[in-house]
């Protein structure tokens, strides 16, 4: 990291969007408890830890690491991030929204936005929504996105930039698979680097002292309506004349009651280590990459021209490409700004602020600038003014969809099922 930063001006991210490589930010970090506190990753199928070596400077052979957040978990924060700024005023973003709340639902939802969506604006929910009671894509602002390219970036940041920053295919659309594709220009994750594994242990007293051989529970008839389980073989549902059991064989346990005897975590059986019990680290790393490259790939030519090489044209794609970039460095600090609280008993800290360094020519020492949550703001409104200014604007208002009956039809059924089988002690996914 440099040891000099200044403050970043829209001059020279202009200039670094023209001819840089990449904004990157490297930030060390601790478990808040300080260091040897131990923080626990994500887990993955069959409770497993992502590890990997990873050649790193200051060590001498590849050292272990684990992910404690994935590029696509940073990414999904970066953009609540973005939707907490637009609901508190504090940033204009076009956001697509489909309104859900005059739908008949048993837990009720407000909205679901482009910025919540998995797969952003050509996530299926926006797709079975409608606008002006037309179905989304077949409305002007959606058959707009049958055309979009590299060459054609105009409609996206018009009314999902951040597809642009994030990422899209396009794969749930008229052309299937054969959608527009647009890869990461930002991404980030966080490792945590000469990783040691910790032992998960497990206990429950029971102040009621409930016995394991006080049952069997058997399922009872107005589950619905009692506390789900009786002791009484002729109160309980039956099946070919025989009482249901809860769960398995009956045990005070299936219904959450009774000890837990203190337990240690099991072993990978691939890897002979505990199995999600924690790790300890010499420290932590948040690194983004911001590519500049991928936002020069990006052409924005007036709603429904092709794009010619002009000088006007060519203000517009730099004016472009520079609110982009300037709302990725927003969506970093952003989501930075909120904290990082990964999950339970993984809270981090930053050994010191987060600065940004600026790639630009090879051999030399990258420019070290200090850009916080304000001063990305800040930035963001200027390089938004600018693009106007070249003749580049977008949505200041959410575009809002509705869901389409079919959609609202299969959120209900959804949720009565999840209901029934939350009734019954079980789970449906």
């Amino acid at each position: 990291m440099s040891t000099q930063s200044q403050p970043l001006t829209l001059s020279d991210l202009r200039s670094a969007v023209a001819t840089g490589a990449a904004f990157r930010c490297r930030t060390v970090l601790q478990p808040a408890g300080g260091p040897g506190d131990k923080v626990f990753p994500p887990t993955y199928a069959e409770a497993v830890y992502a590890v990997e070596q990873r050649r790193l400077p200051g060590y001498e052979a590849p050292v272990a690491c684990v992910l404690l957040d994935s590029v696509q978990s940073q990414a999904n924060r970066m953009e609540e991030a973005l939707q907490d700024a637009v609901d508190a005023g504090r940033i204009t973003v076009p956001v697509i929204e489909v309104d859900f709340s005059e739908a008949e639902l048993l837990d009720p939802i407000d909205r679901v936005t482009s910025l919540q969506a998995p797969h952003r604006i050509a996530d299926a929910i926006l797709r079975d929504s409608l606008l002006d009671d037309k179905p989304f894509r077949q409305s002007a602002a959606g058959k707009a996105l049958d055309r979009v390219s590299a060459r054609n970036a105009t409609p996206l940041f018009d009314i999902c930039p951040t597809a642009l920053l994030l990422g899209m295919w396009d794969s749930t659309g008229p052309k299937g698979g054969l959608g527009a594709k647009f890869p990461r220009a930002i991404v980030s994750e966080i490792i945590g680097i000469d990783v040691s594994f910790g032992t998960k242990t497990s206990s429950r007293i029971d102040p009621l002292q409930i016995a394991r051989s006080a049952g069997p529970l058997y399922q009872s008839e107005d589950a619905q309506e009692g506390v789900g389980w009786t002791l009484e073989a002729e109160q309980a549902k039956k099946e070919k004349g025989k009482p249901l059991t809860l769960g398995k064989d009956g045990r005070p346990s299936e219904a959450n009651h009774g000890n837990v005897v203190p337990s240690l975590s099991e072993m990978d059986k691939h890897t002979s280590l505990p199995l999600a019990g924690g790790v300890t680290i010499a420290s932590a790393e948040l690194l983004t990459v911001l590519s500049l490259p991928a936002l020069r790939r990006l052409c924005f030519p007036p709603k429904g021209q092709t794009w010619k090489p002009t000088p006007e044209q060519q203000a517009r794609d730099e004016a472009g490409r520079t609110v982009l970039a300037a709302l990725g460095l927003c969506a970093a600090t952003l989501a930075a700004e909120k904290g990082l609280d990964l999950r339970s008993r993984c809270l981090l800290w930053p050994e010191h602020e987060l600065q940004w360094e600026m790639l630009r020519q090879p051999g030399k020492p990258p420019v070290g600038y200090a850009v916080d949550a304000d001063a990305a703001l800040a930035l963001l409104k200027e390089a938004v003014e600018g693009a106007e200014i070249a003749g580049l604007s977008w949505r200041d208002e959410p575009l809002v969809l509705k869901p389409s009956p079919q959609l609202v039809a299969l959120v209900q059924k959804s949720q009565e099922l999840a209901a029934a089988a939350g009734a019954e002690g079980g789970e449906e996914g």
